[in-house]
Order: C-alpha cells, then structure tokens, then sequence
C-alpha cells in the first residue's frame, strides 16, 4: 500500500490441514508424477464438512494415454500414506499457468470454488 506495506493475498506455505494432519501437496504432486499417464498434476485443499479440508488433485494427461479416477487413486494408496491421498481427481484440459510456466494454484482454487457453488 502507500505506506510500503504487503499483504500476503495467498498462501503463504503451500499446505492443507485435513482432519488435524497437515498435508503438503507437493508430495502427492510428486507421487502423482511417477504416473506415466500424467503431463501435469496441482493438488489443492478444498473445504469438507467432516475434515475440514480434502485434497482435491487436478491432472492434465499425457497426449494419447489415458486412465480412470480410480486407477490413479490405487496408484497413490501404493505411494503415500492413506490420510495424503486425495478425496478426488479432477481431470483437465489444462492448468493455469503463469507467463512463466508456474502453475497458478490460487486461480485453480478460485476455479473449484465456483464450480462447487454451481453445483449446490
């Protein structure tokens, strides 16, 4: 502002707490990158009436490969302990990026909240 003050206006650690853990999306990201079908991947916390927040995982596949929700959450239960993998998997046709190439997970937070709201 004026007075040469900053506001943090996103997280200031990429981290979730679900049911009093914390959980750090990077490394359900990495996990999930060891999947040959995903090009990209961003995990999220997202609100849940009984943990308070669930990760939410969005994945961009592989041109020409394909898998199913089910298969990569089987792949995480092989790779994480049971309480980091996510409650579900959004599949994209693209993640938002920066001019960069960093991906913008405050807009995909931004994203999934309005789509919640559609939905109820």
């Amino acid at each position: 502002d004026e007075n040469w003050y900053f506001y943090v206006t996103d997280r200031k650690k990429d981290m979730f707490i679900s049911g009093g853990e914390n959980i750090y999306p990077v490394e359900i990201e990495s996990a999930l990158y060891k999947h040959p079908a995903v090009h990209m991947c961003a995990v999220i916390g997202v609100s849940d009436e009984r943990w308070g927040q669930v990760g939410l995982a969005c994945v961009v596949l592989r041109p020409d490969t394909s898998t199913t929700e089910d298969e990569l959450l089987a792949f995480l239960y092989d790779n994480l302990a049971r309480y980091k993998v996510p409650k579900s998997i959004k599949f994209m046709d693209a993640l938002p990026l920066s001019s960069m190439g960093k991906i913008l997970k405050r807009e995909l937070r931004e994203q999934m909240m309005v789509t919640s709201n559609s939905n109820q």
